[in-house]
């Protein structure tokens, strides 16, 4: 693998984290050694500053992350605030109702169950405050926990998780009674609706 490409997988792991990574977990998917690894992380932080990139590269207890610059921090805080505003997705929707049936979950459990990536929706549900982090697991990695909020309840006229409608016992269905919360399209627009209102007021 050219040092080239090195680089553009190490940016492109780091994007796909969102979370700080050490560099050994790098060095590992690669297969080279760690020094390679942070000599690379260093062309890339320099890349970054010397492209006046809107990115930058940070180190955070021995760890990377990407994230963007604070000069552009008025842009980015304006098209999250856009972005919260616009109605859920048939994704959002159904990772919506995975986290909110299981309680809590990780990000890669979602995707074991829906089979592709859910970081964007994920990204898209914490903006709207539906799910948030309630922890990380014991395990290696220290993969994040997430869960449904308060503010999930009052949307869905919910007192508890408890009261979700129960899953059908048939294996056939049980993929769609994944989003049984959401039958219809007017169902799906009275929560856009009282989700937006509510991030407006």
């Amino acid at each position: 693998m050219s040092s080239n490409n090195i680089l553009a997988s190490i940016e492109a792991m780091l994007f796909a984290a969102g979370d700080p990574v050490e560099p050994v977990k790098l060095a590992e998917v690669l297969d080279i050694d760690v020094e390679n690894v942070i000599k690379m992380l260093g062309h890339l932080e320099a890349m970054y500053d010397e492209n006046d990139s809107g990115l930058r590269l940070i180190r955070i207890d021995g760890k990377y992350q990407l994230c963007t610059r604070e000069e552009y921090s008025e842009e980015v805080r304006g098209l999250l605030e856009i972005k919260k505003n616009t109605p859920l997705s048939q994704a959002a929707f159904e990772v919506l109702a995975i986290v909110a049936y299981n309680k809590t979950v990780t990000r890669s459990f979602i995707e074991q169950i829906r089979g592709v990536d859910c970081s964007g929706s994920l990204s898209n549900l914490i903006q709207k405050g539906l799910v948030e982090e309630k922890g990380r697991l014991d395990l290696p990695g220290r993969p994040l926990v997430y869960g449904t909020t308060d503010r999930f309840l009052r949307c869905f006229s919910l007192n508890s998780l408890d009261d979700l409608p129960d899953l059908p016992e048939d294996a056939e269905n049980k993929d769609d009674s994944q989003t049984s919360l959401f039958e219809n399209g007017e169902e799906q627009s009275e929560v856009d609706a009282d989700v937006i209102q509510e991030d407006n007021e």
